[in-house]
């Protein structure tokens, strides 16, 4: 078993590797945040096992290292579809100051969410275990967010208009996707154009090991106005 120790420092190194500089506690409860989830999924699958050594930089760094694209204006956001609370909680450790909801449709997984939200301490995010395009969702959480997150759920399209009922008037997306997302992109541009304020395409890079992008990740940035 890895210590909290050995995955903070790992932390630390890609940060500062990065330019950016969390401080100590908020270094301290990612560090956690990474053994809670690297313990629960021996015995609930919330990230790929395949991929359990690689837990720090594929799931709780690439999560946090994103929150440098929150608009300034941000109050408020939801995590669609988060799985072991990706790219949630480690938004909501980043950013204190926002208050969100992250929502999956699997029970196991948001009692798991759940835990860590409890262990963690963090106050400012709520766990719901409902899909969110369903009707109970929508009336409670109507025109309540500013932001939405999600990392390779579904396609653009069906994010997009997911979104729609539960945004306010001037939103943003930032959405962690892999691979040739040109299609995807294209269809929800068809359809929801007309609503795209901006919309950019950032490959991920970060030092020292993906400075080219090896891993093809990509992040789609919109901006949403009704």
């Amino acid at each position: 078993m890895i210590s909290i120790e050995t995955y903070q420092r790992q932390l630390t190194h890609l940060f500062w590797e990065n330019n950016q500089n969390p401080d100590e506690g908020t270094l301290s409860r990612l560090a956690y945040f990474t053994a809670l989830l690297a313990n629960k999924n021996e015995v609930i699958n919330l990230v790929s096992r395949k991929d359990i050594a690689n837990i720090v930089e594929n799931h709780v760094f690439i999560s946090a290292f994103i929150t440098k694209f929150i608009p300034e204006r941000a109050t408020s956001f939801l995590d669609i579809g988060t799985g072991g609370g990706l790219p949630g909680i480690p938004f909501a450790i980043m950013r204190p100051d926002l208050n969100g909801v992250v929502v999956d449709s699997i029970t196991k997984k948001t009692s798991a969410v759940n835990e860590f939200k409890e262990k963690l301490m963090l106050s400012n995010v709520v766990v719901e275990n409902s899909r969110v395009e369903s009707i109970d969702f929508v009336k409670t959480y109507s025109k309540k967010f500013d932001l939405i997150i999600s990392r390779a759920t579904v396609d653009l399209l069906s994010l997009v208009q997911y979104s729609i009922p539960l945004i306010k008037d001037k939103a943003a997306m930032l959405l962690i996707k892999g691979g040739d997302i040109t299609d995807e992109f294209e269809a929800a541009k068809a359809k929801y154009g007309y609503m795209f304020k901006r919309s950019t395409v950032y490959e991920l890079r970060y030092k020292p090991t993906n400075t080219k992008n090896e891993k093809g990740k990509k992040l789609v940035y919109l901006e949403l106005y009704r």
